[in-house]
């Protein structure tokens, strides 16, 4: 999700309403005290959640964001996030309000304030995970896989957005628009969800875990020129063919353009970190030069997440590689929860509920999504060639999970006024579905290999045989 999908609380009409009225010496106490009560619910979500996961045999990620549904809208409502200028406190704010003496209207402002804040941490949080899985990437083996990997995006973008907007129009009689609009938004791909599984799986570095990342990377690509595209067709009902072109073009030289000049640069990095002597003297340079590729990345209308992956697959390359991932791993465990968090926080999973009449007609289109979804990522993996014995169906589905992304896609959609409240509601529940379903899919599909009995008897058996177990668990 990029930072520019963040509404700036500041234009909500009631800072125009309260601005003679608001101390900042009176309320800035305040909002620190909600967004401090905040982090502690979403770490204790993040915490029960992955170590129940992790008990049952299922990824960790997919607790954190079961935490975050619980702790968000759908159940106990302790993080409300307040989207397209929506202000609704939260139990945080409203207990706030009640020891505090607060008026409602400084209580929503406070609600929306803390929470814009909470936001942009789980967008740093997400930009710290890619730095992340950039490093641990093999970036040789990403560029061999560069030709599949651009084969499996562009058919995980190219089937699901043919087959759901055909489907709609003709079983579902849904007008032109949404209908494109819809098949737009099964061609997102959450790089975020599916590269944290496979770092906790140990599979990141494997043919098929780099084909994945590969893919889901150009997919993210692919998906931002689509969701520009039909952004476009919503409001104005026609394509502006050089905004396309535009991006397309800026992001084939952002990426190709930041890999060769990291690696050209990247001695004169080493040798400026290997003179500095005050502490931090690896990590904060190399955070300096993620950050600032994220934002060239935005500049560019692309995403900070991909500034941030390339920054380092850059620096995976060179020798100080193992010392900075230990040094990034425990601001990643501080940061990276609170994204998976509030992604579950932020899915209304009410839309579900076959009981309400008014969803019935969205879950019946949802189902037709959903299957669509799958299928048309799964599919994917049919179309590695030249991989003798290599998972495929392991690359469909870590393709599946729409995320964050998808959530893009429908808060755009529901801005635009294009979609109706039934295919709204479906493609939300669309998202929840793949968001929820791949972790464990994923966990199924990459069991290990079977280990001969004659190999166990060798030394390099035993050792096979416990990574194998490890893997597992």
């Amino acid at each position: 999700m990029p930072l520019s999908s963040l509404l700036p609380f500041y234009s909500h009409p009631l800072w125009a309403d309260l601005a003679l009225d608001v101390d900042p010496a009176e309320t800035g106490p305040l909002i620190l005290a909600a967004v401090l009560l905040s982090l502690v619910v979403i770490y204790l979500a993040s915490k029960v959640g992955g170590e129940i996961c992790l008990r049952i045999n299922f990824p960790a990620v997919l607790g954190e964001l079961v935490g975050g549904v619980i702790v968000g809208i759908s159940v106990l409502h302790l993080l409300v996030f307040s989207e397209g200028g929506a202000v609704e406190p939260s139990l945080i704010s409203t207990l706030l309000q009640q020891t505090a003496g607060m008026e409602p209207d400084l209580t929503a402002l406070i609600s929306q304030t803390s929470s814009e804040v909470i936001s942009v941490m789980s967008e740093i949080g997400v930009i710290i995970l890619l730095f992340e899985i950039g490093l641990e990437s093999d970036l040789p083996g990403l560029l061999q896989a560069g030709l599949q990997a651009a084969v499996v995006a562009i058919v995980g973008v190219a089937v699901p957005f043919i087959a759901g907007t055909i489907g709609l129009i003709y079983f579902f009689h849904i007008d032109t628009i949404p209908a494109i609009f819809a098949g737009a938004a099964l061609t997102a791909t959450s790089i975020g969800i599916t590269a944290k599984v496979l770092a906790e799986m140990q599979r990141l570095s494997s043919p098929e875990g780099q084909i994945i990342i590969g893919a889901a990377v150009l997919d993210d690509i692919l998906g931002i020129i689509v969701l520009a595209v039909v952004a476009s067709l919503a409001k104005t009902g026609t394509v502006e063919i050089s905004n396309v072109v535009y991006l397309i073009i800026s992001s084939i030289v952002f990426l190709v353009g930041s890999v060769v000049l990291g690696r050209l640069l990247s001695p004169y990095f080493l040798g400026l970190v290997d003179r500095l002597g005050t502490r931090g003297s690896l990590l904060i340079p190399s955070l300096i030069f993620a950050f600032a590729l994220g934002y060239v990345a935005v500049a560019l209308q692309l995403e900070a997440i991909l500034g941030a992956f390339t920054a380092g697959l850059v620096l995976g390359e060179t020798d100080r590689r193992r010392e900075l991932e230990e040094q990034v791993v425990p601001i990643a465990d501080m940061l990276v929860p609170i994204f998976f968090v509030c992604v579950g926080a932020k899915t209304d999973i009410s839309v579900l509920n076959p009981l309400v009449p008014e969803n019935r007609p969205g879950l019946i289109i949802a189902s037709f999504l959903i299957v669509v979804g799958i299928l048309g990522k799964v599919v994917t993996g049919l179309t590695v060639f030249g991989r003798p014995g290599i998972n495929r169906l392991a690359i469909g589905v870590g393709m599946v999970p729409r995320g964050e992304v998808g959530l893009i896609f429908a808060a755009v959609g529901t801005a635009s006024g294009v979609l109706s409240k039934s295919l709204d509601a479906a493609i939300i529940a669309m998202v929840i579905i793949t968001t929820f379903v791949a972790p464990p899919l994923l966990r199924i599909v990459f069991k290990p290999a079977a280990v001969t009995i004659p190999a166990l008897a060798t030394e390099e058996g035993l050792a096979i045989a416990s990574e194998a177990r490890e893997s597992e668990s």
